[in-house]
């Protein structure tokens, strides 16, 4: 790929400017088709006679570089004349910037490009325009960009200093196609609000999102205007920042006298409210716009029910995944780490296969997991694992290896990423085998826990849940999906069948006293009945149960604990009970932060409590979506829409709508490769009417208080007395 173009830098000499590449050329003859292949080492921007270059943000996204990195292709046809500039500015992005807690570039090297254009003419002939020593290279006006901390952008700077560029060695082997979804602009958002504090002005676009703000500016040359991006507003009113860390989230524009409209072009931000420093004047609302940013995900889920404060919690879990499904799946958009954690990844998978089309997301991800992934069969805590072995092998976080992909089969039936992923499932549970002496406890290591668990010792940020008990449970949990793998790939499965068993048995000689867990806590048995690790599931249901009645119809769960909570307890007949951790609105619950005003997911319970002290400083992101892992519970219990695992993709939808007197209606619908299938209930008196769309081309089966109905494709209406 790529074979007759070289890699071409700016000297070293430029510093922080972000180089522009440029190249000229001539096509005297008519053009058939032209196409571009192009990649950096940083990020790029292409432009062709001043017009950009497709609308991919930040490309070529964010890869395990040392294996992977991607090429797009465009197609330019209509951008090409007789007499051509191709100009290719370039920035650090995740490649060269600093990443996590890292303060230095971990490259020597600057912004680097590789392209190659081929034009063919309607005579036969072809034309091929690649990246060599003809090319030259000049400073940009953006004289700084970083991922965490914002650009510098001089508009001043109208002419260019034109010079050679440098060839650099630098390895082809790593190069492949477009795997990934783009990242584009999705939509564009006014001020709500616009407020004067004692630093500057503040405006406030009504949601917290990612993205960046494009914004108008008409001052005198040299004036320097500032944003500075937060989530939240301290109690003076001005923008808060401490939460960012290190991350500056600013952006600088030095006016040149006439009036300019600039926006970001190698950075992002997480935010809601925009502190501007230095404006002239009052500043307009129709100088602002934030644009939101996010891989180019299709919409595919939709709920609502009679509970505004659910619907709007639901709104903000949409967001929370929007926000975060930036390339990869981040932890949060805000701060000093931006990076694809695991564990919120396998968390959330599930609800996000129903908000959105995520198969090419999780499908390119999951392919640096497997390269990433260490000889021994550990898993790195982020992907792209920036991290080295820090913090690796975690449970719930590595068995992220055999969970999304499983996931990501059962919603879009495609076998081909289980054939792909088989022996990094295979190599994670191996892994997990060879830890410590018994082969069927997991006892050793480093453990995340119940990560952020409300039941931590003070100081902890570990939940009271026993890290080995959660361990083995996973253990046997991703086991189980292995032998499933396994079956639906037609391969032997007799050695993975016989640990699962052993795993299994194993745990309940461990972790099981008396007839309880030995730790009594409410995330131990919601994974025990979710996982299926006991027979008796009615015993540790009604101890859940009491658990969350005792504590006031409150949880105590963490990060492992939330997902499975309200699935346990539906599993084993408390369904009022698992609506009544729903509908809470005291502390700690999701509804209280919908009346604190969130706009998405926060990281912690109480990010925010009703004295406005929040819970710290250098962890506490307003846009962390893991906890919105409650949406799948509301798709496939609140609507009743299940994937029947026997026939994936919805080609047999499972409806088992449960009710609850608190709410009289719910409707959810799914975009599924067969067509929208969708589920609604209305209650009227004392009946209750459900209504099913099964689409053409799959099947649906009905369970209404037992009683089973086969449904084909079309509307269904049922109307069953309470």
């Amino acid at each position: 790929m790529l074979d007759n173009s070289k890699w071409i830098s700016a000297l070293s000499e430029f510093g922080t400017v972000c180089p522009i590449f440029r190249k000229t050329f001539d096509v005297k003859k008519e053009i058939l088709y032209a196409e571009l292949k192009i990649t950096a080492i940083g990020c790029y921007v292409a432009h062709i006679n001043g017009k950009r270059v497709g609308s991919f943000i930040l490309a070529p996204g964010w890869t395990a570089y040392h294996s992977r990195l991607q090429v797009q292709e465009y197609d330019v046809t209509g951008l090409l004349g007789e007499e051509n500039v191709l100009d290719i500015e370039a920035g650090d992005g995740w490649h060269l910037g600093r990443l996590g807690w890292l303060k230095g570039k971990p490259s020597g090297s600057g912004p680097s490009v590789i392209f190659e254009l081929e034009v063919k003419c309607k005579d036969n002939t072809a034309l091929r325009i690649v990246s060599d020593e003809s090319a030259m290279v000049s400073k940009s006006p953006r004289l700084f960009s970083s991922l965490y901390d914002g650009e510098i952008f001089d508009s001043r700077i109208e002419e260019f200093n034109w010079e050679p560029v440098r060839v650099i060695e630098y390895s082809k082997d790593t190069l492949i196609p477009q795997e990934g979804e783009d990242v584009v602009e999705v939509e564009r958002l006014s001020p709500v609000a616009i407020t004067k504090s004692k630093t500057g002005y503040v405006l406030d676009f009504g949601q917290n999102l990612t993205g960046y703000v494009e914004f108008a500016v008409n001052a005198p040359s040299g004036h320097v205007v500032e944003l500075y991006h937060g989530e939240i507003l301290d109690k003076s009113g001005d923008v808060y920042t401490d939460n960012l860390r290190s991350a500056l989230q600013r952006i600088q524009l030095i006016a040149n006298g006439k009036k300019t409209t600039y926006k970001p072009q190698f950075s992002f931000q997480g935010f809601r409210y925009v502190r501007v420093v230095n404006w002239i004047g009052e500043p307009d609302p129709n100088d602002f716009t934030a644009i939101v940013v996010h891989s180019n995900m299709k919409r595919t889920g939709y709920f609502s029910c009679s509970n505004e404060k659910v619907n709007k919690l639901f709104q903000n879990i949409i967001w929370g995944q929007k926000g975060n499904f930036l390339d990869v799946p981040t932890d949060c958009p805000q701060r000093d780490e931006r990076l694809g954690w695991t564990g919120d990844a396998q968390i959330f998978i599930k609800a996000a296969t129903y908000n959105f089309d995520v198969e090419r997301f999780f499908s390119k991800w999951l392919s640096d997991l497997s390269v990433e992934q260490f000889e021994d069969g550990g898993v790195p805590a982020v992907i792209p694992n920036i991290l080295g072995r820090d913090n690796s092998s975690s449970s719930a976080w590595g068995d992220a290896a055999v969970i999304c992909p499983w996931q990501i089969y059962l919603a879009y039936g495609n076998k081909e990423i289980l054939k792909r992923q088989y022996d990094s499932m295979c190599k994670w549970i191996n892994y997990i085998k060879n830890q410590g002496d018994n082969p069927y406890i997991w006892n050793t290591g480093h453990h995340f826990g119940d990560w952020l668990g409300l039941d931590a010792s003070y100081g902890s940020y570990v939940g009271a849940t026993d890290t080995a008990l959660i361990a083995t449970a996973y253990f046997a949990y991703s086991t189980s999906i292995l032998v499933k793998v396994g079956r639906v790939l037609g391969y032997d499965t007799t050695e993975y069948e016989r640990l699962y068993d052993n795993v299994r048995k194993a745990f309940q000689d461990a972790f099981i006293k008396g007839g309880r867990l030995t730790s009594d806590t409410q995330t131990a048995y919601a994974l025990v009945i979710f996982f299926d690790l006991v027979d008796d599931l009615a015993t540790f249901g009604e101890r859940l149960n009491t658990l969350v009645k005792e504590n006031g119809n409150k949880l105590t769960t963490g990060f492992v604990g939330t997902p499975y909570l309200l699935h346990a307890l539906s599993k084993t007949g408390y369904h009022e009970t698992a609506y009544s951790l729903l509908l809470q609105e005291e502390f700690p619950s999701w509804l209280y932060s919908v009346n604190q005003g969130a706009t998405t997911i926060w990281e912690h319970w109480d990010g925010v409590d009703d004295e406005e002290k929040l819970w710290s400083t250098d962890m506490n992101s307003f846009n962390h979506y893991a906890y919105g892992a409650v949406a799948d519970w509301m798709y496939e219990v609140m609507a009743g829409i299940k994937i029947n695992e026997s026939r994936p993709a919805f080609e047999n939808i499972i409806f088992e709508p449960i009710t609850d007197k608190r709410i009289d209606y719910v409707s959810a619908s799914v975009e599924t490769k067969n067509g929208i299938v969708s589920s609604s209930w209305k209650r009227m008196g004392k009946t209750v009417t459900y209504t099913f769309n099964v689409p053409r081309g799959s099947t649906g089966t009905v369970n209404l208080n037992g009683q089973i109905y086969n449904l084909e494709s079309g509307e269904h209406i049922f109307t069953v007395d309470e």
